[in-house]
C-alpha cells in the first residue's frame, strides 16, 4: 500500500454541528507495513472540556488551556498529512472534525478517508463488536497507550489497518491493496466482498501479464 495518514481526534463531543470542538489530534504516516512518522498535539479550541470527556480521555481544561491554539495545530497536521490518503476508525466522526477544523483555517481536504471500523466490519463480522478496544483484543494486537488518546488510537488503528491489509492479501491473492480498494470493500454489502476482491484481483493479474507480454514485444 501507499503511504496512508492514519488520523484520530479526541473531542468535547460527538459532533462539530453541535458545537464540540477538538481537544487533541494525532496522524502517524504508514508506509510498507509500519509506521514511519508520527505527528500529535493537544489544542486549545477555547471550548470547555465537560467532566464526562475528562473522565473518558484524562484530558483535562488546565491540559487544553495550556495546548497550541487549534489554527497552529490544524497547520502543522495538514502540512504533516500533506496530499496522502486518509484513513480513520469509525472515519464518520473524524472526517467531520477534520473538515471543520482546517475550515476554520480556510484549508480544504483533498483526500477521502478510509474507514477501518467498516472494513473489520466486513473482514471480522465474527468479532464481537467494532470498537476499536474490542478490535485489538479480537485481532491480537498490541495496546499501544490509553484508549481514546489520540496517539494510542492511531497507532492501534493504524495496527488494525495493517492486520485488514494482511488478511486482504492471504485470503484473496490480492498482488496489493490500495486505499482506493479499500474504499471500495467498505461500502459494498458484506455478501459482495469476495467478488470485489476477486475482480481485483483478477484485474492485476490481467495487468501484469499484459506489461510481461508488453516487455517480450519491447526486447525481442
Amino acid at each position: 500500500m501507499d503511504t496512508v495518514a492514519v488520523i484520530d481526534f479526541e473531542t468535547t463531543g460527538i459532533s462539530p454541528e453541535t458545537g464540540a470542538r477538538a481537544t487533541e489530534i494525532a496522524a502517524v504516516l504508514v508506509r510498507d507495513g509500519r509506521v514511519v512518522d508520527r505527528y500529535q498535539s493537544l489544542m486549545n479550541t477555547g471550548a470547555y472540556v465537560p467532566a464526562f470527556i475528562e473522565q473518558l480521555t484524562g484530558i483535562t481544561n488546565e491540559m487544553v488551556r495550556a495546548a497550541p491554539s487549534a489554527a497552529r495545530v490544524m497547520r502543522e497536521v495538514a502540512d504533516f498529512v500533506g496530499g496522502h490518503p486518509l484513513v480513520a476508525h469509525n472515519a464518520s466522526f473524524d472526517r467531520k472534525f477534520w473538515d471543520a477544523e482546517l475550515d476554520r483555517i480556510r484549508v480544504r481536504r483533498v483526500r477521502e478517508f478510509a474507514c477501518t471500523m467498516l472494513l473489520a466490519r466486513r473482514v471480522y463480522p465474527q468479532a464481537p463488536n467494532h470498537k476499536l478496544a474490542t478490535l485489538v483484543r479480537f485481532a491480537g494486537l498490541p495496546v499501544a497507550g490509553r484508549f481514546h488518546r489520540a496517539m494510542a488510537d492511531a497507532e492501534m488503528a493504524a495496527g488494525l489497518l495493517l492486520k485488514i491489509e494482511h488478511e486482504l492479501l492471504r485470503r484473496f491473492s490480492l498482488g496489493a491493496v490500495t486505499h482506493e480498494l479499500l474504499r471500495e470493500l467498505q461500502a459494498a454489502p458484506r455478501r459482495e466482498l469476495d467478488g470485489l476482491a476477486q475482480a481485483e484481483a483478477m484485474r492485476r493479474s490481467t495487468a501484469s501479464a499484459s506489461a510481461l507480454r508488453a516487455g517480450d514485444t519491447t526486447t525481442g
